[in-house]
């Protein structure tokens, strides 16, 4: 079971240099062992509950909400926002930018689903300064999985994509639906905005039928900051050559890493955890009875890695 609630011991914001101010805190034991939260999304913020999964006698837990999304300022959700500095690479430089304020030298990073492609980017990029990966429901950040997450599952969900596609009519971008459902979000009419933004968070639910609906998608600003942050990042393949992260797993070599992946999960469909895991020797890939959205076995298995690494006295 996760551990008890906790409140954060320091917080603030990561003045970026470039209009960004990035919401960061860090809970748990000021002397523990530095981890990391990466949230999903991109977009969604991070949580509350997400601290719970660290014992907080033996981490020093750092979460941050990334650029434009959470308590991070400006929100996407503002009707002028513009997210043109809002990439993987800028991503990466704040959790850079963070560490060193911080004083870290090395981190385990905890990513789930789009946090677990930036924390292979991040990785990848610098391997010296983390100690370790846990990934749950995972990706890569390839087109290929995003055109999966949305044509791809159309025959999956006929009724849901008839509605989700439909509504694209009023896009004047004749590209993938991605890219259309990203102009909308920005159209001059708040009503479309908000309405596409309520569609794409109804087809992200339904391509996730042995969940249930987030309670964040009930508020129409989250909605649209997330929904605009999610297609902003796929329509640029997330600022990844194709195959990057699979084609630099050497890079991993070394560094301790555990995937843990719900068996249900569509996602699955690419192939991607079983490739990533063929090219690091060093890391492990569990599978548990569940979707995309995860289940109790899954956190009580992820609280376990956790316990874990704070046992081994390799990454303190």
């Amino acid at each position: 079971m996760p551990y008890p609630p906790i409140e954060p011991f320091n917080s603030g914001f990561l003045e970026t240099g470039d209009g960004h101010r990035v919401y960061w805190e860090e809970c748990g034991n000021p002397d523990g062992i530095p981890a990391l939260i990466l949230h999903g999304g991109p977009g969604s913020g991070c949580t509350p509950n997400q601290r719970r999964n660290f014992d907080p006698t033996k981490y020093r837990i750092v979460l941050f909400d990334q650029r434009n999304c959470g308590r991070s300022l400006p929100h996407a959700s503002e009707a002028d926002v513009d997210l043109s500095s809002n990439t993987t690479h800028h991503l990466i430089q704040d959790i850079e930018t963070l560490r060193r304020q911080l004083k870290v030298d090395k981190w385990l990073i905890w990513g789930a689903s789009w946090g677990s492609v930036l924390a292979l980017a991040y990785a990848e990029q610098h391997p010296e300064h983390v100690s370790g990966l846990i990934l749950m429901v995972m990706g890569t950040g390839r087109r290929m999985e995003t055109r999966l997450m949305t044509e791809g599952f159309a025959p999956l969900f006929p009724e849901a994509w008839s509605q989700f596609s439909k509504f694209t009519e009023r896009a004047k971008t004749e590209g993938s639906i991605i890219e259309r459902y990203n102009e909308l979000f920005f159209d001059s009419d708040p009503a479309i905005r908000f309405q596409a933004a309520q569609n794409w968070c109804d087809w992200e639910t339904a391509i996730v039928p042995t969940g249930k609906p987030s309670p964040r998608f009930e508020s129409p600003e989250y909605r649209l900051c997330f929904a605009r942050i999610v297609t902003h990042y796929w329509k640029y393949g997330s600022w990844l050559e194709e195959n990057q992260i699979l084609n630099n797993a050497d890079k991993l070599v070394g560094i301790p890493g555990f995937i843990l992946q719900g068996r249900l999960d569509l996602s699955n469909l690419s192939g991607s955890p079983w490739e990533l895991v063929a090219r690091w020797p060093d890391c492990e890939l569990e599978f548990f009875e569940s979707g995309h959205e995860g289940n109790q076995a899954m956190i009580d298995r992820l609280i376990a890695v956790t316990d874990h690494f704070a046992e081994n006295a390799t990454i303190r």
